[in-house]
């Protein structure tokens, strides 16, 4: 049996300010820091010893690792960074104020490109857009080190999460697009040795 942590990197200093952020590397906010820290102690309680962990190239993901393993005493853990793991990029929409791109595009052309799963926005990236590299990551490096039983945790973003998520909870393009993931929650899968789901528990 073999173990696989999903989370989402804690509250960075441009999700605070309500900000499109896709592949800027913006720092974690102090709450987001917390979060982290947080979600360490979460995973403390399940036991789970990691033997490997993946995250983007991007610093809030990789300072979330750093404070969850911290919290775990399992600093030594190898961990690969990949840009295959970073979040969706939004193209022009990057450092752009939500509301203010709401008013300058009208909010129905914005909720398009924020939920719909294949439009992208201008210079962007769709989620099938940012599916189309983290998933066949995920599986030639991921699901790897699972099939040999390895524990990993993956600490990532909103978007190249949901299209693991989507995945391996085996959602439609519909449904995806209802899956919000909070920042800094561990989710909790567990594989037989066919890589079979035989449990999903979120750590809340």
């Amino acid at each position: 049996m073999s173990t696989l942590v999903l989370v989402r990197h804690g509250e960075s200093q441009w999700n605070l300010e309500n900000r499109f952020t896709g592949w800027v590397d913006v720092p974690l906010s102090p709450k987001g820091a917390e979060e982290a820290k947080r979600a360490g102690e979460k995973i403390k309680k399940e036991a789970i010893h990691f033997d490997q962990a993946y995250t983007s190239d991007l610093q809030r993901a990789q300072v979330t690792l750093s404070l969850i393993l911290e919290v775990l005493g399992q600093t030594s853990l190898p961990a690969t960074k990949d840009q295959a793991l970073n979040e969706r990029h939004y193209g022009d929409l990057q450092g752009l104020n939500k509301a203010e791109t709401a008013k300058k595009f009208g909010e129905a052309q914005v909720k398009i490109w924020r939920r719909s799963y294949d439009v992208a926005p201008p210079n962007g990236e769709s989620l099938k857009d940012t599916a189309a590299r983290t998933l066949p990551y995920f599986e030639s490096k991921i699901l790897s080190d699972l099939k040999e039983g390895k524990n990993v945790i993956v600490s990532a973003h909103g978007n190249s999460l949901r299209s693991i998520v989507m995945v391996l909870d085996k959602l439609s393009k519909e449904q995806v697009l209802e899956l919000n993931l909070a920042t800094g929650l561990p989710i909790v899968y567990q594989f037989d040795k066919d890589l079979k789901v035989i449990s999903k528990k979120e750590l809340v």
